[in-house]
């Protein structure tokens, strides 16, 4: 799957601490390969400490937000 992430999302990734990226990275990596999954809507991935929120849209996989608790 191809992954798209809107500004907003990339641009919290600049002030996240750096040890998150790899927690966020990795919540992308379960949702592109999930192959049964569909969000038509609205959609969301947790980790230990970070988040996302994202749509499907046939083989792309659209971030719309990301966070982190810490």
């Amino acid at each position: 799957m191809k992954v798209e992430m809107i500004q907003r999302a990339a641009n919290v990734l600049f002030d996240i601490p750096d040890e998150m990226h790899e927690e966020i990275i990795m919540l992308i990596s379960a949702v592109t390969g999930d192959d049964e999954t569909r969000a038509p809507d609205l959609a969301a991935a947790f980790g230990e400490w970070c988040w996302l929120v994202y749509t499907i849209r046939g083989d792309v996989v659209e971030v719309l937000d990301v966070g982190c608790a810490r």
